[in-house]
């Protein structure tokens, strides 16, 4: 048998799962002056609910109507990054956005400490996006692993298998998918899960999902939030 049977790799959401922002519809703050310095518009952004979309997900719902492909959204996609984190940059820069979720901290801190565990981003946000959340909120050092991020892909579905790849390659192993454990807030951090094999945690401290909606999605647990450590770490044991 593989004698690294046992580990699991958890798969972090970002937004909703470990941080928030001290206010609802903050994104719009950074992300729309980011798409009218690339595109010229921001489309239908402000129509949408993005809870749970990759950024590149958000990116071509906006601009749908205005009759931008995936493949010239992808055409200017460094550019869209460049912009789209420099915009984050100035907004975090005048104002404390970002608060990390209650228990957090000390979750990831108590999963680094156990040898059984691996934790790893699967997040909607471009990367660098990402981890300058986490190095405000003091949550950016628990993750040491490669990850997949919401530049990769306009499907979430297709993050977990990237992560996967990413992780098997860098640690020479070959986990199954069920050794991956995806953490998240939203109806589509289930399903990405589901598409894979991986197992999927819910946590219901995001804005847009209630428990009971999230439970409707049948995930392989689901927690109120993070603040109850050894309520996480027994739910993690089962899994």
């Amino acid at each position: 048998m593989n004698q690294f049977h046992d580990l699991r790799v958890l798969l972090w959401d970002v937004d909703g799962t470990l941080v928030r922002t001290v206010r609802r519809g903050a994104f719009l703050d950074y992300t729309r002056p980011a798409l009218e310095r690339v595109f010229g518009t921001c489309g239908r952004l402000t129509e949408l609910t993005v809870s749970g979309m990759t950024d590149l997900q958000i990116v071509a719902e906006a601009l749908r109507d205005e009759g931008f492909t995936h493949e010239q959204i992808r055409a200017r996609l460094d550019d869209l990054r460049t912009h789209y984190v420099a915009e984050l940059e100035r907004v975090t820069s005048v104002e404390a956005l970002y608060v990390p979720l209650a228990g957090a901290h000390a979750t990831l801190t108590a999963v680094a400490a156990e040898p059984r565990y691996r934790s790893a981003l699967l997040t909607g946000n471009v990367e660098a996006a990402a981890y300058l959340k986490l190095r405000l909120t003091g949550l950016a050092g628990f993750f040491q692993l490669p990850g997949a991020y919401g530049d990769d892909s306009h499907d979430r579905r297709e993050l977990p298998a990237l992560a996967a790849a990413r992780i098997n390659r860098h640690l020479n192993l070959e986990l199954a998918p069920a050794q991956f454990i995806v953490i998240g807030d939203t109806p589509n951090d289930i399903a990405c899960a589901r598409h894979f094999g991986a197992r999927a945690i819910a946590i219901a401290t995001g804005r847009t999902y209630t428990a009971p909606e999230l439970r409707a999605h049948k995930p392989d647990a689901l927690l109120s939030d993070l603040t109850d450590t050894d309520a996480v770490l027994r739910t993690l044991a089962r899994l």
